[in-house]
């Protein structure tokens, strides 16, 4: 389906932690229609599965790699008390802390061979994060890879902030969680993953959670930008896997996850199939 009059794809992949694991299966679904994009935007975990897009993995390469990393709570433990405790002399330069260092994480679950900056990538690749200082989104585009990956996922509480270029940069989701309005830019059609997820059923007889708390009002903030920017940036194609029984670190969940996008698949692939036809069509 791969042809010359094709459009121009950009495909926003939205924030939303483990819950974005099922972007996933919108990726394997783009390759067996035999379309690539012409554009990536991510934010957050959206930028780290549109960086192995980017690179030219395909969606069944990241389906496998994916498992293989974060398939058991021993694989996540392991991975992560390796990134945390690398050494004596880091402890005490450091300290032990409950936040975790994005790009050693970054580290720990990328491919070995992964590119180092956006110059390496098969696909024009933008990644979207948040300036602390500034409140304003940033987008990168060129130069390290791994460090903007880094600021788009770096989660308030559970990350240390990252500076990078001169800014301290927390999640891209905080300003802009499904990045519509970057991905539209020189494209034909335009194509967004929601993956912010559904309100949590509490139960009546129960308070929830300091962190249910916390957790669901960031939901809650993310869901009203993302209204404004799709009455904004109106996609041709749009996506909300309802994955509403997943927590937004229950990355162990991987399988689970992914299984709630492949049961979209073929609804997504011939709604993409429709656009790409009628663009055809029209020119």
């Amino acid at each position: 389906m791969l042809t010359s009059s094709n459009p121009r794809i950009g495909v926003a992949l939205g924030g939303g932690s483990a819950r974005g694991l099922v972007h996933i299966p919108f990726v394997e679904a783009m390759d067996e229609l035999g379309l690539r994009p012409s554009v990536i935007a991510g934010t957050s975990i959206g930028s780290l599965i549109g960086s192995g897009w980017a690179a030219g993995l395909t969606g069944r390469e990241i389906r496998e790699h994916t498992v293989d990393v974060l398939g058991s709570m021993r694989a996540i433990t392991s991975r992560l008390w390796n990134t945390r405790f690398k050494g004596f002399k880091q402890l005490v330069r450091t300290g032990i802390s409950m936040q975790l260092d994005a790009e050693e994480v970054i580290d720990a679950f990328l491919p070995p061979g992964f590119p180092r900056t956006f110059e390496k990538l098969r696909t024009p690749l933008y990644v979207i994060a948040t300036d602390f200082a500034s409140w304003h989104q940033v987008i990168y585009h060129s130069g390290p890879l791994k460090t903007a990956i880094s600021g788009s996922i770096a989660i308030p509480s559970l990350f240390r902030p990252v500076r990078h270029e001169g800014r301290l940069l927390v999640d891209g989701g905080v300003a802009n969680p499904l990045p519509l309005d970057v991905a539209a830019i020189d494209t034909d059609l335009l194509i967004g993953i929601d993956v912010n997820g559904d309100p949590t059923e509490i139960p009546p007889e129960r308070l929830p959670s300091a962190i249910e708390v916390g957790l669901g009002s960031a939901q809650i903030m993310m869901h009203q930008l993302i209204s404004h920017t799709i009455a904004a940036y109106p996609p041709d194609v749009y996506f909300r896997p309802h994955n509403k029984p997943f927590g937004a670190y229950e990355y162990w969940r991987v399988r689970e996850i992914m299984e709630v996008g492949d049961a979209s698949k073929d609804r997504f692939k011939r709604e993409v199939s429709a656009k790409v036809e009628a663009f055809i069509a029209g020119r």
